[in-house]
């Protein structure tokens, strides 16, 4: 792994980690947020174990000339899509997994025109950055893991908004965009 493939990696671990201070609102950190961060806290540690040797990537050194500018490209991604995210929002978000965090609009424009949940797949972005500058069974877990954890919180806010007062407005919405990537199809209004 290059030094600048870790450096991008670990500054947009630090972006994300970063976001509960500078964006989110204040919430209670509950045992469902922290198991939904653990991956967050893991990759890091394991890039810098990786680049100190302590752990042996999986793939060849040579392969090296390919990932790491890959992982350089996803992580800018990344840090591009969170900063493209926040200047979307007016007001701040609610914490993972608050159980007061009824809708007060919806954002439907910005980052959010083509991506249902643009800062999930930056974070998203994020491990696949770190699995391609340390490729290891910890950053592939953490990057399986978090989808699995990501796809399940996304899909309770959607329960969520589709079942408040923008319901209708909301699944539309849902019709014409992509969870994490934007739909190829878009269906014909009706």
């Amino acid at each position: 792994m290059s030094e600048p493939a870790l450096l991008l990696s670990l500054a947009t671990f630090a972006l994300i980690g970063l976001l509960p201070r500078i964006f989110f609102r204040d919430g209670r950190l509950v045992p469902m947020w922290w198991a939904t961060a653990f991956p967050f806290f893991v990759c890091p540690v394991v890039l810098l174990l990786g680049y100190a040797g302590v752990l042996a990537p999986l793939a060849p050194s040579a392969w090296h000339r390919w990932l790491d500018p890959a992982s350089a490209l996803l992580s800018a991604a990344s840090i591009g899509l969170i900063c493209m995210t926040i200047g979307t929002h007016r007001v701040p978000l609610a914490l993972w997994h608050q159980d007061d965090d009824a809708p007060q609009h919806l954002v439907t424009y910005g980052a959010y025109a083509r991506i249902r949940h643009p800062f999930y797949a930056a974070f998203l972005l994020a491990f696949l950055g770190a699995f391609a500058a340390f490729p290891h069974w910890t950053t592939l877990c953490a990057a399986a893991y978090g989808a699995v954890v990501l796809n399940a919180t996304a899909a309770r806010e959607e329960r969520r908004l589709a079942a408040s007062a923008f319901g209708e407005e909301y699944r539309r919405y849902l019709s014409r965009t992509g969870r994490f990537l934007p739909r190829l199809r878009v269906p014909a209004p009706r």
